[in-house]
């Protein structure tokens, strides 16, 4: 019989709740939450049936003894908690991004690595249903050698969405956090992991956001936009992160020769005129996801030099969890591969710190922004 695991959840909001959602469908005993407000976090464990709640993280350690602690809070809080989790020898799953540095996010991957526990990346929109079947037809051959992939989208996010985590740096904020570790882990799911060269540009589009009371749900943020966005008592926060970037990234294939060129473009507060997507192009033929997920349908450009819809195989439709929202589904996947592992069947490679340290110290590099050639000389 498989072994029962426990989980301690850290975080009430949105990714809180929704973690304790896929962990309770993979089969695991959700046993605590911890939070910063003492009456929202006992609110939110009532709600949801968790029989411990607390402020304190190292107590809940403590008393709950949990195999896995789940990180559910914005990624500049993730540092302390899950350092205190693995000395513990707690399994770890994460949200993006892994901590707000590339030398933190390091660290946390060697100590985890020497604790020998596990560990658990969700930059998890590798999981989308399309995503997977481009990735067994590349690997099928279905468009040849890959040569180049495109990853366009343009969120039009409101300006006016109140000041808070996204906006800040050292609290895990900005589009290459929270929306480039989802590209990438997409792009490296079809291609191949080994990413060989990177570069890029950031710019902040915003500067400044309203600062609004009572925001504690990502999903809902955008209720509390202020309807006088012109009220001289409004107060404002700065924004210190991007809102727009474009990388360049070569990765190394096992299905190609030669390295493969990526572009990703993404603008967070730019109107889309067509819709996003991401294509994998190669020496035979192309395949188009609509979506800046992938959330589908896929199309593929073979010998018969037309883009022709290819529904999804059933095989892949049977495993994808019953769950609606693509966040909330891509979690779960995520969370039955840990818990598996966890009891000791063999699974799937799934992406773990040494990911999640990897993409943070690529961030750090692509912010840099220094990867421009004076050319004003030239004449």
């Amino acid at each position: 019989m498989a072994k029962n695991v426990t989980v301690l959840i850290m975080g009430t909001g949105f990714a809180g709740q929704g973690h304790t959602d896929a962990f309770r469908a993979v089969g695991a005993e959700v046993v605590g939450l911890v939070g910063r407000t003492p009456h929202v976090v006992s609110d939110v464990a009532k709600k949801m049936g968790i029989p411990y709640s607390g402020t304190d993280w190292q107590k809940a350690l403590q008393e709950c003894q949990p195999d896995i602690v789940s990180i559910a809070t914005p990624g500049g809080a993730h540092y302390e908690p899950i350092k205190q989790a693995i000395e513990f020898g707690c399994h770890v799953f994460c949200d993006k991004p892994l901590t707000d540095s590339g030398e933190t996010a390091l660290e946390l991957y060697r100590l985890a690595e020497q604790k020998g526990v596990k560990t658990a990346f969700a930059a998890s929109f590798r999981y989308m249903p399309d995503i997977m079947h481009a990735k067994r037809l590349v690997a099928e051959g279905a468009i040849g050698e890959p040569v180049e992939v495109e990853c366009i989208s343009h969120f039009n996010l409101e300006r006016e969405i109140p000041f808070g985590w996204s906006h800040r740096k050292e609290h895990g904020g900005g589009r290459l956090n929270n929306n480039f570790t989802h590209k990438l882990s997409i792009v490296t799911s079809v291609i191949g992991e080994k990413i060989l060269e990177i570069m890029g540009e950031v710019r902040d589009d915003l500067g400044k956001a309203p600062i609004v009371e009572g925001v504690r749900n990502f999903k809902t943020r955008r209720d509390f936009i202020p309807e006088d966005i012109n009220d001289p008592s409004l107060k404002w926060g700065d924004s210190n992160v991007e809102w727009t970037y474009t990388v360049l990234a070569k990765l190394e294939s096992p299905h190609a020769n030669k390295p493969v060129s990526v572009l990703f473009k993404h603008g967070g507060l730019n109107p889309r005129f067509h819709e996003d997507h991401i294509v994998f192009y190669g020496t035979k033929g192309a395949i188009y996801i609509k979506g800046h997920y992938g959330s589908g349908p896929l199309y593929l450009w073979g010998d018969d030099k037309q883009w022709q819809e290819i529904p999804l195989p059933q095989d892949i439709r049977d495993d994808v969890p019953k769950v609606t929202g693509d966040t909330e589904r891509n979690w779960q996947y995520l969370a039955r591969e840990l818990v598996k592992d966890v009891q000791g069947e063999q699974v799937p490679p799934y992406q773990t710190f040494k990911e999640g340290s990897q993409y943070q110290q690529l961030i750090d590099i692509i912010r840099k922004n220094n990867n421009w050639t004076d050319v004003s000389h030239l004449q």
